[in-house]
């Protein structure tokens, strides 16, 4: 099995090495699977409980004061698994695969995603804000009306937390800053083969003061996630630019055309700069290797094979 997994691309954490522990674990662990669906699921669950990512434990914090979790799983036969906005769901790439594995549907939302994932013994209620995503959402005065009033309050925040590709937030020197850990969070993705077959997945815990609700690009297949017979990606970054582009798609399209992974995903990048001006990452896996590229100033990759 061969499994690259990413943690998301955005800043250059001062001491990567933690990080860079927890995400070469996530691919031993990929690599060590059955399948590459098990691969997939297997990498992504130690990165959905680490709050030093932004999927699962620690994820983004939406306008309401919640943690609401959303990813997508794709195999090389085209069958696709999503899930989105599911409060108190640690583990939302599992859950994506049970939508793709057990029910005759493509994505499942919100309470009914919660209900699918309790009902196939995926763990539910788990309290995914941690004391430093408590604290930085109370200190920014949340709203207590309706969405117009959760609008006019996030228009000068979204987009700004550390969850951002290439963006750490503004700091005023308080207690609970903490300038090193911005850059350690952002969404998660794997891509594994065996050889014969593929599968890619991406996991996140959304955007930092997004509106109630709010899905980006991480669930939507060929944005966040695309897989085919030449091969699979998992994109990250600013995700309402990834969907509008489907970056993952485009990255798996240059499979097709026959180039590499790497430079498909070099394309992928400068293409979606060239039409955005937004950030993002992508890593691709194809028959022969591994490739990834971003136009932040870092993202942290692992390569496992075994």
């Amino acid at each position: 099995m061969r499994v690259i997994v990413h943690g998301g691309a955005g800043g250059v954490p001062d001491e990567p090495a933690p990080r860079q522990a927890v995400l070469d674990e996530a691919a031993e662990r990929g690599a060590d699977a059955r399948t590459p669906l098990d691969a997939v699921e297997a990498a992504l669950a130690p990165l959905e409980s680490s709050p030093r990512f932004n999927a699962g434990v620690g994820g983004a914090v939406q306008s309401d004061g919640v943690v609401r979790t959303d990813a997508g799983v794709m195999t090389s036969d085209r069958a696709v698994g999503a899930a989105c906005s599911m409060p108190g769901v640690e583990h939302a790439a599992s859950v994506a695969r049970v939508v793709r594995s057990e029910t005759p549907h493509v994505f499942v939302s919100g309470e009914h995603a919660v209900a699918l994932a309790d009902d196939f013994g995926i763990e539910t209620g788990v309290d995914l804000l941690t004391d430093e995503t408590r604290e930085t959402y109370e200190r920014e005065d949340p709203p207590q009306g309706g969405p117009r009033e959760h609008l006019d309050w996030l228009a000068t925040r979204f987009g700004s937390g550390s969850d951002q590709a290439g963006g750490a937030p503004e700091t005023d020197g308080g207690e609970g800053d903490d300038p090193d850990r911005a850059p350690d969070h952002d969404t998660v993705g794997a891509v594994a083969t065996d050889g014969e077959t593929f599968a890619a997945a991406t996991s996140t815990g959304g955007r930092s003061f997004a509106l109630a609700g709010r899905v980006g690009d991480v669930p939507q297949v060929g944005s966040g996630f695309f897989c085919t017979e030449a091969g699979g990606a998992s994109a990250t970054g600013a995700g309402e630019d990834i969907a509008r582009v489907t970056l993952s798609r485009r990255a798996v399209d240059f499979l097709d055309e026959g180039l590499d992974a790497q430079r498909a995903a070099d394309r992928a990048i400068d293409e979606f700069e060239s039409i955005t001006g937004s950030d993002a990452g992508v890593i691709v896996l194809d028959d022969d290797g591994a490739g990834s590229a971003f136009n932040t100033d870092g993202m942290q990759t692992s390569l496992a094979y075994k």
